[in-house]
């Protein structure tokens, strides 16, 4: 057998090949690139010559890749997209400093903690530490300067700060046990709270459900055990509905509990480097949710777990 040769393939090469199959056209691929017709038409024509094969098909009206380059396809995006990478971070300067953050329980097994530890992973030199806890008490830490950035629930539209995203509260059930079609629908609700007897029981009653109270707790994370067990139905962040269970909708008799602004708080101390860091992890991790427009009017009491 003769040995393998091992083709270099450049990483300007890649990034030519991935904007003509993403574009279908080298006329485009140049446009993007900022480059003449020509010359990204020349790496093409190089690529092509190092793998001794053709990676595109020309048609009347642009190119398609062959089965070659389908194959090449998928390799090209991960290499381009490796040392985009490896640029920001090289460019990035180190971050150092404590970072307290304050989240809500709700979002502290969904949304967050791959983002904190990630964060945590990448700036060596921070020390990051979060606080779970609602978002009365987290005020009231920011306050006190035990936090420095509090990520918070606003049911009334009152509070200052920067809003993450519009996060809906919706009634959930398991999939698998379908609590919802008994009667009376065993539901999850919190301790003494003015908004669960205010707008998720009274929901409950004035679309002439009947329902009793099959598990009470404080913490939004006893609500997705009592969901995902099939103990009760439970209204939950349309973000967080766990794996297994699906939101109620009106079709299911149920109607949309309440809205909340996702906020992002800040300490009036002061900030750092690092604070502003976490500030745009947050950001990013919230952004994939999206912002609703819709919204419920008048003052609303806080949720007791927020």
């Amino acid at each position: 057998m003769g040995a393998v040769v091992s083709v270099p393939l450049e990483s300007d090469l890649m990034r030519s090949f991935l904007a003509v199959a993403d574009s279908g056209s080298v006329t485009h691929a140049a446009a993007r690139l900022y480059r003449t017709q020509s010359a990204v038409s020349l790496q093409i024509k190089r690529l092509e010559d190092s793998l001794g094969q053709p990676l595109f098909e020309r048609q009347a009206r642009g190119v398609v890749l062959t089965p070659r380059g389908e194959q090449l396809l998928p390799y090209a995006r991960k290499v381009v997209a490796l040392l985009d990478q490896a640029a920001v971070a090289l460019r990035e300067k180190p971050l150092v400093g404590p970072v307290r953050v304050g989240i809500p329980d709700e979002y502290s097994g969904t949304v967050l903690p791959r983002v904190l530890a990630a964060f945590d992973e990448r700036h060596e030199g921070v020390e990051v530490s979060v606080r779970v806890d609602h978002s009365t008490a987290q005020m009231r830490a920011l306050e006190a300067d035990e936090i420095d950035l509090a990520v918070i629930y606003d049911w009334a539209y009152v509070q200052e700060g920067e809003v993450l995203c519009i996060d809906p509260t919706v009634w959930v059930t398991s999939t698998t046990h379908q609590q919802h079609l008994r009667r009376p629908v065993p539901v999850a609700v919190y301790f003494s709270s003015e908004w669960s007897r205010d707008f998720a029981e009274a929901g409950l009653t004035r679309q002439r459900i009947d329902w009793r109270p099959a598990w009470s707790c404080d913490m939004a994370g006893g609500f997705r055990v009592a969901v995902q067990n099939g103990m009760a139905v439970a209204p939950l962040s349309r973000s967080t509905i766990p794996v297994g269970c699906r939101e109620l909708t009106a079709e299911d008799g149920f109607p949309i509990v309440d809205y909340a602004r996702v906020i992002l708080r800040r300490s009036p101390r002061g900030t750092s480097p690092a604070i502003e860091g976490m500030a745009t992890v947050l950001r990013e991790a919230f952004a994939p949710l999206g912002v609703q427009s819709a919204r419920l009017p008048g003052p609303k009491p806080a949720k007791p777990d927020q």
